[in-house]
């Protein structure tokens, strides 16, 4: 579990309670529902069923959903890709949580950076968003990425095309924050 003030980036003595755990088949349905729900679908693009399915079951991929609240009920999924990665290079891929401002997000981020960098050894870990999607450029900066660059017109939208920031956080990076105390578990 993470102890943070949900929106703020800072360590508190609040926890919200959360945990990843491995996506298994029976969790597809609840993934696409996410990814298809109106208020997900204008910031990410939706992958098929077996695009996820696939994702389960490759070793290069970590398809977690988050559980979260007292029950630890599903309320998102996230995907690491490149965990086989000679380069040590991961990508998270894609991170969806329902309801929104709960601290979830955060917990979930700073979870998957521990799995990142601690368990799968990586010495980078990165991502890309749509420009549009403002509120997790916000969480992905104040959680420690650094903004790399931005892909113009890189995605279509519904009125057009979008921009993808990238953005991105090393090991040492990490370490930083850890010692910092920005790195919180309970």
């Amino acid at each position: 579990m993470a102890l943070l003030q949900p929106g703020s980036g800072v360590a508190l003595r609040q926890t919200v309670r959360m945990r990843l755990r491995p996506t298994m088949q029976s969790d597809i349905d609840f993934v696409l529902t996410l990814e298809r729900d109106p208020v997900n679908l204008p910031f990410i693009t939706p992958w098929e069923r077996t695009q996820h399915e696939a994702a389960i079951r490759f070793p290069d991929f970590r398809h977690f959903i988050v559980e979260g609240g007292a029950g630890l009920d599903a309320v998102g999924f996230l995907i690491l890709i490149g965990c086989r990665s000679p380069h040590h290079s991961l990508e998270l891929k894609r991170m969806v949580v329902q309801p929104k401002g709960q601290g979830f997000g955060r917990a979930a981020i700073r979870v998957a950076k521990k799995i990142a960098f601690d368990d799968l050894g990586a010495h980078r870990l990165w991502l890309d968003v749509k420009s549009l999607n403002t509120r997790a450029q916000k969480l992905y900066e104040s959680e420690g990425f650094t903004v790399e660059g931005r892909l113009r017109d890189a995605v279509r939208v519904a009125d057009g095309y979008d921009a993808l920031v990238v953005m991105s956080m090393l090991a040492s990076e990490f370490s930083q924050r850890r010692q910092q105390g920005l790195e919180v578990f309970a």
